[in-house]
């Protein structure tokens, strides 16, 4: 026992050193960030290469999705370009050192927000983009329109993961008779479902929406409107860069402020006239906003005319033209009843 006390000390140890070697090598070496990509011409945007909705690349190499709209919109920002910007996929094992590294400049991806992830691999989270959670992927033949009418089903979930231990509360706590079917990978849960090998699924909801795109008949197929965990996803910088920080946090506010205040990818290029103020500061049409980020004044105009607001992102993404739709629930803005909220601009 003591052996192995020992041993956990030295690998924590190990880590320890690790981080400090980021946070004082590679960390100031990368500071000013915003200078750097405008002199290497584009972003580099770190992202999944395979999440229905969230970032997909087609047979021709070209990347659309919810994530990838974002890192379009920070491109539009910084160039007023949206097609400035490289995509690097990122497998599970290795999201964070490439941020650390430099190798990117950005992390849009379906790594949720965690105490741990925020505070000890040199990075810095700087907005929830996405409010997802565990859900359940059943068939509209089942009847079923709450988690709390489950009842004597079979569930697929993946083996030992946080999943699991949710659903088994979840389950425990509602006094709810079900039956495991547990799998080892994520694509095993796909394929175990549309072999009818159980009657639902239980993962993240960003998770459930992407496989029911790719089911044979997505419409037949429902994703429960509860969620039994909470998972916020968003945009994640390297730390040591305030700017940078701020501009990918503003950037995405700004989407958010966008859309509550009614200005369009449509309707944005007809407000230079407009007599709202708060419109008016939005656009850059009154005070100065942009100097302290080292952005161009136009720099949100040109961001909503080229990708839209959050709202327009969120429906070309997860809209009925899909396939299927996914309900805005908490990504719903403030005044609708979700969680989606932006400071002003003032």
């Amino acid at each position: 026992m003591p052996k192995i006390k020992y041993l956990s000390k030295l690998k924590y140890f190990r880590i320890a050193i690790i981080n400090l070697f980021a946070l004082f090598f590679i960390l100031p070496a990368s500071a000013n960030t915003l200078e750097k990509i405008r002199e290497r011409g584009y972003l580099i945007c770190g992202t999944n290469q395979s999440i229905s909705g969230f970032s997909q690349q087609n047979e021709n190499g070209l990347w659309s999705g919810f994530d990838v709209d974002i890192c379009r919109a920070i491109s539009a920002a910084i160039f007023l370009d949206p097609s400035k910007v490289e995509f690097l996929p990122l497998a599970g094992n290795a999201r964070f050192s490439p941020l650390q590294t430099g190798d990117i400049d950005v992390m849009a991806r379906n790594a949720a927000w965690t105490m741990k992830r925020d505070t000890s691999y040199g990075v810095r989270y700087v907005a929830t983009s996405f409010f997802d959670g565990q859900s359940f992927l059943i068939k509209q033949s089942l009847g079923v329109v709450s988690v709390y009418q489950l009842e004597n089903i079979s569930v697929c979930v993946l083996d030992g993961s946080n999943d699991q231990k949710n659903m088994r509360e979840f389950f425990f706590q509602n006094q709810i008779d079900y039956q495991e079917v547990p799998y080892e990978e994520r694509e095993d849960l796909s394929a175990a479902y549309n072999a009818e090998l159980c009657d639902a699924v239980s993962a993240p909801a960003s998770y459930l929406y992407a496989m029911i795109r790719d089911l044979p008949e997505p419409s037949l197929n429902r994703i429960l409107p509860e969620r039994i965990s909470k998972r916020p996803l968003g945009l994640v910088v390297r730390d040591g860069d305030d700017q940078w920080a701020n501009i990918v946090r503003w950037v995405f506010f700004m989407l958010v402020n966008a859309e509550e205040l009614g200005v369009s990818s449509l309707s944005v290029e007809t407000m230079n006239d407009i007599k709202t103020p708060a419109i008016r500061r939005l656009l850059g049409l009154e005070g100065d906003f942009s100097t302290s980020l080292g952005l161009d004044p136009q720099w949100v105009q040109k961001t909503i005319a080229a990708v839209g607001n959050y709202g327009e992102i969120y429906e070309r993404n997860f809209g009925l033209q899909n396939g299927v739709s996914l309900s805005r629930g908490s990504n719903a803005l403030w005044r609708q009843g979700g969680l989606l909220f932006a400071p002003p601009v003032r």
